[in-house]
């Protein structure tokens, strides 16, 4: 295989990576953001995509690429993908609010390589690759292992009975919905990268009603401003613009592999500025989430699915 063939999956899986540490930035930003402007998580997520639509419609139509934010395909391709990214928010911030905002996070990520590798098995008629299965059968066990990390995080001893249930089944309907935007996004079509850029801003809108309801005046601070816009510009505009530019390159699973970095990084920020502290088990569980990309990334390309 020349150097010239494999190049464009390395800036893709390159890209990935960039995108799932990005990501894992956006959960603290976000928790501050709630504390120093007093809101409640909806209004978050809708500034979110608000801010970083925003930006991202700016830099397609810089580049002169809403031209093809035209035909059914588009629009179509453009409607599903803001529905998409709203729905993943809301599920999202509804299972922090139910169980923690570790566990959320845990499940709804860990379950995302899992229903892309089965979709993906099933629309292409062939089985995972034994390596795919290793790495995500690692980063699942790294994800467990990870919930006890950061000492106080709590986990399943912090909700109980119904709540518990609740929260774990809206965080399994955010995966399924990040694993649908990964699986449609993945299909390209002319104009891919303005249509999510386009569908954040989308997404945001339809977060806005909800979020007005909950309430979003915040006081017009340099810190609150600055986190607004952090949140908007770095793990929303850059990373989603790196994920789906990197997907053009990459199979579905190893995107959504990438994902597992969102949690890792998270955790990594809470021991770094948070001082909290990191349980053996923790450090087993971000080695074994390491390795298991390392493994999926970092190994020849063979047969199978991913």
């Amino acid at each position: 295989m020349s150097v010239l063939s494999v190049r464009p999956a390395r800036v893709s899986s390159a890209l990935l990576v960039v995108a799932g540490i990005l990501w894992g930035t956006g959960g603290l930003a976000g928790a501050v953001l709630q504390s120093a402007g007093g809101l409640e998580p909806v209004p978050v997520a809708a500034y979110r995509l608000l801010v970083g639509g925003v930006l991202a419609v700016v830099v397609v139509w810089r580049l002169g690429q809403l031209r093809f934010l035209r035909g059914r395909a588009a629009i179509g391709r453009l409607l599903v993908s803001g529905g998409l990214l709203a729905a993943f928010q809301a599920a999202y911030q509804v299972a922090v609010a139910q169980i923690s905002v570790s566990l959320a996070t845990l499940i709804t990520i860990g379950c995302v390589p899992v229903f892309v590798a089965v979709a993906s098995g099933i629309l292409e008629r062939r089985a995972p690759s034994g390596r795919t299965l290793v790495a995500i059968g690692g980063s699942l066990v790294g994800l467990v292992l990870l919930s006890g990390g950061p000492a106080g995080a709590g986990g399943w001893r912090t909700a109980g009975g119904w709540r518990t249930a609740g929260g774990v089944v809206m965080s399994l309907l955010a995966g399924a919905g990040f694993a649908a935007l990964t699986l449609i996004t993945a299909r390209p079509v002319a104009g891919q990268h303005a249509i999510t850029s386009v569908g954040l801003l989308v997404g945001g809108l339809v977060l806005l009603p909800f979020a007005l309801v909950d309430g979003m005046g915040v006081p017009l601070t340099g810190e609150v401003v600055g986190l607004i816009c952090y949140l908007g510009v770095v793990p929303t505009a850059i990373a989603y613009g790196a994920y789906f530019v990197g997907l053009r390159h990459a199979h579905p699973t190893a995107a959504a592999l990438a994902t597992m970095l969102e949690p890792l990084t998270a955790t990594v920020l809470a021991v770094s500025l948070h001082d909290e502290r990191l349980s053996a088990a923790g450090v087993l569980g971000a080695s074994l989430i390491a390795g298991a990309l390392a493994l999926h990334y970092l190994a020849p390309r063979g047969g199978g699915v991913g």
